[in-house]
């Protein structure tokens, strides 16, 4: 590897080692060229995502979106030389050149962000469901692209599949956890069906839950529908060889037990941010690491085919 792309990949661990404590706890277990992919697929993603994120007025930041959609496009071409001055790009390029990267994923995570962008809301679950297949369940495809399949794993055919289900429960992990502090940015991802059914529909704007209103009642709710989502999207790990298994198995072992905390205590995502303290996420590393989790799943497929 020559040294202006080792460069590139090493500026690109780095914004994944300060930006995304959860994420850098599951590639740090893979081998060094898929753990460098992966970081390059962060620092773009996370460029994607602080653009919608910033205080940039919503037309400059659809300018920067699309900036950002044609430096991919010189990206799918091979058009980024080493010596480019920017590193997630000269990254990026050398990381699709080595695995089969299907970049239309990070098109989608653009869209995704446009769709925040223009403040979108969502009346039904169908709604949300293709926000969130574009901002995670399109990272599941793009790192299922770096992990690839073991051979001969069966049921191979359905791995996109699985590893968009499971980018669909983290990402409503991630909604619940954040409910107040979207709030406080003025947005609001959970369904407008759901938020009605449950008296949530003015907001949550407190650290209380609205007056009058099944508040556990909404989270245990949605809790019930990511844990579905990830009983589906597990299935995927028998498929992955056993770094790359043990990599999703940490990432995803980590927001189930955020979801697990979220369901103890629903309120706690009012007062402020849920989160695992270090020594949680090293056992869930270490336990994804044993395949434990990879062999739980293909038991259970084996029991559901019998």
């Amino acid at each position: 590897m020559s040294a202006p792309v080792l460069a590139a990949y090493s500026y690109c661990e780095a914004v994944t080692g300060q930006q995304a404590r959860n994420f850098a706890y599951g590639i740090r277990l893979l081998p060094t060229d898929k753990r460098q992919a992966m970081s390059a697929l962060y620092a773009f993603s996370r460029r994607v995502d602080d653009i919608g994120d910033g205080a940039l007025a919503p037309e400059t930041k659809q300018a920067r979106l699309e900036e950002t959609r044609a430096l991919l496009g010189r990206i799918r071409e091979g058009a980024v030389e080493e010596d480019d001055t920017d590193p997630v790009a000269v990254a990026l390029t050398d990381a699709a050149r080595r695995f089969p990267i299907p970049l239309g994923g990070l098109d989608e995570l653009i869209d995704g962000v446009l769709m925040d962008v223009r403040g979108d809301t969502y009346e039904t679950w169908d709604d949300l469901k293709v926000y969130c297949r574009c901002v995670a369940g399109a990272i599941g495809r793009l790192s299922l692209g770096v992990f690839g399949t073991g051979p001969g794993a069966p049921g191979a055919e359905r791995a996109s599949e699985y590893a968009d289900t499971l980018g669909l429960a983290l990402q409503l992990t991630n909604i619940l956890r954040d409910v107040r502090e979207d709030a406080g940015d003025g947005r609001t991802y959970l369904p407008a069906d759901d938020l009605a059914k449950f008296g949530c529909s003015t907001g949550f704007d407190s650290a209380t839950p609205p007056a009058g209103s099944d508040f556990a009642g909404l989270v245990h709710f949605e809790v019930r529908r990511a844990r579905a989502l990830f009983a589906e999207g597990y299935r995927l790990l028998p498929m992955l060889d056993r770094r790359s298994g043990a990599c999703v198995a940490a990432m995803a072992g980590i927001y189930r037990r955020l979801l697990d905390r979220i369901e103890r205590d629903p309120e706690a995502v009012l007062r402020g941010r849920v989160s695992l303290p270090g020594r949680e996420k090293a056992y869930v590393a270490v336990r994804g690491l044993s395949g434990l989790d990879a062999r739980n799943i293909s038991r259970q497929t084996v029991r559901r085919r019998g």
